[in-house]
């Protein structure tokens, strides 16, 4: 069961064009990314340490649970988008969070217009949604991938902690 805390990190629509507002008349760069983040490794600290040194604040789009669910099956996510949320708001590197419930970040980017858009270097301009890559080259974003650290993974640790349990 979640409990619900107070973050001052998670933003709602509104107060994230607000926020974005401020960030572009004081000339502070943006750097936007999502993903699910059900649980925090190694690999997604890495990732969002260095995603934070491109820009001045660094938000993230989390997928819901529903979104999850669709991507990853019924078994995912692991932690409820609430907990998610506050775990990746705690980190020093995070400046702020949006929830979104689409399959896609289309929206998002095309209200937002963030300066930098980064994921890691398991994708590709290639393999990006077309969607989203267009609307990043809409909004004129600078698409950016970062290293990935091989062997980190939250499906693998989901299947180690899995084969843990077995042996008890």
């Amino acid at each position: 069961m979640s409990h619900p805390l107070p973050n001052s990190k998670l933003f709602s629509e509104k107060q994230a064009l607000k926020m974005r507002s401020q960030l572009r008349t004081q000339g502070n760069k943006l750097v936007f990314t999502n993903g699910c983040f059900d649980l925090l490794h190694k690999g997604h600290l890495y990732y969002l340490q260095q995603a934070k040194i491109l820009g001045d604040q660094l938000w993230v789009a989390l997928n819901a649970d529903q979104s999850i669910r669709a991507l990853k099956g019924a078994s995912r996510p692991v932690q409820p988008v609430e907990d998610r949320a506050y775990a990746l708001s705690a980190l020093q590197a995070v400046d702020g969070v949006i929830i979104f419930q689409g399959a896609r970040l289309t929206h998002e980017i095309l209200v937002l217009k963030p300066d930098i858009y980064v994921k890691a270097a398991d994708y590709t301009l290639e393999t990006l949604d077309p969607q989203e890559r267009s609307a990043l080259q809409k909004v004129g974003a600078d698409i950016q991938f970062l290293p990935f650290l091989e062997g980190y993974s939250t499906t693998d640790l989901i299947d180690k902690i899995s084969r843990a349990a077995d042996t008890f």
